[in-house]
């Protein structure tokens, strides 16, 4: 019999996490989170909400995977190769005027997005003038980032989205392959600074012309959605961009009116005030 978990056991839980390790999932949508919880739940034979507490706060280790489990997302290098595309043909020539370029990919999970946009740039001539910001509130999936190591099996996938997104060369010439693993080159993660960071408590920490955050507000509730819509018009400069992913948009957040269309279709909005 799977586990379950009723409102006010979740709400508890919650709190719990919050008060002990100051990690807030409280506005993260609720049928989401409370799957995921219980998935980890039967995944590790844990009978009842207040066990799954008691082992969360006494076992550090513990709660760590439990994160993992439940920031886990799907991703891919040049997911939705057309967003890339974009890039390139709208915003390349217009983040070519800045002398230092700051980019912050928020919510990056294990990385293959930040390689993505960071061969991008390469191959635009921009990545040397470049900081890249890549955060995520999951610490392990952070470090397989610093890593750049990934499986063989990908490639297949990652070479047809990145020659679909425009790619100039053979995607083959970024990376090593050694067993059943590939090793992304180390220039590509030169000027990458990879940060924890909790999008629904931390503040803003710079000033960018760029910032990509896919696939990752559609965990959140309304209301965070629109911290985080703020926190980023907040940290973009004027005439800065924004990328979200395909299932997410600015249509209901307060700050719809401070931003422009770029592209509708890919998500890409201009900050106008």
């Amino acid at each position: 019999m799977s586990p379950t978990i009723d409102d006010t056991e979740y709400k508890e839980l919650l709190e719990s996490i919050r008060f002990v390790y100051g990690y807030d999932f409280t506005d993260y949508a609720v049928p989401t989170v409370k799957r995921r919880i219980t998935h980890f739940m039967k995944n590790h034979d844990v009978a009842t909400a207040g066990l799954l507490a008691r082992l969360l706060l006494k076992d550090e280790r513990f709660f760590e995977e439990f994160v993992q489990d439940l920031s886990i997302t799907v991703t891919e290098m040049f997911r939705d190769p057309s967003f890339y595309q974009c890039i390139r043909t709208k915003l390349v020539k217009r983040l070519a005027t800045y002398p230092v370029l700051r980019i912050w990919i928020a919510g990056c999970a294990t990385g293959q997005e930040v390689y993505s946009l960071a061969i991008l740039l390469k191959e635009e001539g921009l990545l040397e003038r470049s900081i890249i910001y890549a955060t995520d509130i999951n610490q392990k999936s952070l470090q397989a980032a610093r890593e750049g190591i990934y499986p063989l099996d990908s490639m297949k996938l990652y070479t047809s989205n990145y020659l679909r997104a425009g790619g100039k060369k053979a995607f083959s010439e970024y990376y090593v392959a050694k067993y059943n693993s590939v090793l992304f080159e180390k220039s590509l993660r030169a000027n990458v600074v990879f940060s924890p960071h909790n999008l629904a408590a931390d503040k803003s920490f710079n000033e960018f012309q760029l910032i990509v955050c896919r696939n990752v507000l559609m965990y959140f509730n309304q209301q965070l959605q629109n911290r985080v819509i703020n926190l980023f018009h907040e940290s973009l400069c004027a005439f800065g961009f924004l990328g979200l992913g395909d299932k997410e948009s600015l249509l209901f957040a307060d700050r719809r009116v401070n931003f422009e269309d770029i592209d509708k279709r890919e998500k890409i909005y201009m900050k106008i005030s």
